[in-house]
């Protein structure tokens, strides 16, 4: 099968197309074969510098954390899921996913994908819904009523913590860049802030959370526009957690595959009634990661950078 595999840390050129071995699922697996994955903005890393994927050579030679396909073989031991399943999910720092065929664990981060989205679609909402959802359920505790600011509103993240935050009955404020803003209001932003005109610390508004998805703030930036007992929810850890209750940092990757199974269900839920949407920026065959690995790095990216694999 193809894949897109490096032996060697460096430049997007360290990225192959090549011929590898077909996997073959165990009793607890099924295996997939993958129509589309993403580029996300840490797989960059992961290829140029050792650290995250290893310290001499990469530990997982094939990136790529999300995924949509259909299941093509069972193991023995599983069940619900079935040979012609059309799925969807997310491998976590055992990626893999840039690949024609993959073996997921059956009771890992894979579910049946969306009646009313295309694989591609699919494939680019896992990472930024199971990512928003334990920190906005989970540590910021989100009620309905609430009044959210989330600053990198029109990235993966950001755009999931809009739509999750709505779902939940929050009223939501996204900051963004210019070309973004109309995105975010299609997302359900109640209002939305140019973060290139204005300075969303400058407002006499008050949140009960505010999401720092961008990890381009702090709590010492935004305390003055935090509610009483509000919170400042961020992606970047910082030294501010270990000494405020008030800052919250989950690290949503290290998380159990089975818990990213339970909320991959319920954004499943979520977009077949229609109040979630995928937000795809660009793109790529597989045999463009390179200039889909260019494109991330670049920090340009909106939403997503889709691969379709088939």
């Amino acid at each position: 099968m193809k894949a897109a595999v490096y032996s060697t840390f460096g430049a997007p050129e360290v990225l192959n197309i090549t011929d590898i071995e077909k996997p073959s699922p165990k009793n607890n697996e099924v295996l997939v074969k993958v129509c589309a994955t993403t580029v996300e903005k840490d797989d960059p890393l992961m290829r140029k510098m050792p650290g995250l994927n290893g310290i001499f050579k990469p530990k997982q030679p094939v990136l790529g954390l999300e995924f949509s396909g259909i299941v093509e073989a069972v193991g023995s031991d599983v069940s619900g899921l079935k040979i012609a399943d059309e799925v969807f999910g997310n491998m976590g720092m055992n990626m893999g996913a840039y690949a024609e065929y993959l073996c997921v664990p059956a009771d890992g981060a894979v579910v049946l994908k969306p009646s009313n989205m295309t694989f591609e679609q699919a494939a680019s909402v896992t990472d930024g819904a199971i990512t928003a959802i334990p920190f906005l359920r989970d540590a910021g505790k989100i009620q309905a009523g609430m009044n959210i600011l989330i600053n990198g509103a029109s990235g993966g993240v950001g755009s999931a913590a809009v739509q999750i935050s709505k779902y939940y009955g929050a009223t939501v404020t996204g900051v963004c860049s210019t070309g973004n803003l109309e995105t975010v209001k299609n997302l359900g932003a109640d209002k939305v802030v140019d973060y290139t005109v204005s300075d969303f610390t400058k407002t006499d508004e008050k949140y009960d959370i505010v999401f720092d998805v961008a990890g381009k703030s702090s709590f010492s930036r935004c305390k003055n526009i935090l509610t009483s007992k509000g919170l400042f929810l961020t992606t970047i850890p910082s030294f501010d957690m270990l000494f405020n209750k008030r800052v919250k940092f989950i690290a949503a990757g290290l998380r159990k595959q089975s818990d990213k199974r339970k909320d991959l269900n319920l954004v499943k839920d979520i977009i077949e009634t229609g109040r979630y949407k995928a937000v795809i920026d660009r793109s790529y065959t597989l045999q463009q990661i390179r200039e889909a690995h260019r494109y991330v790095e670049a920090g340009r990216k909106k939403g997503s950078v889709v691969i379709k694999v088939v």
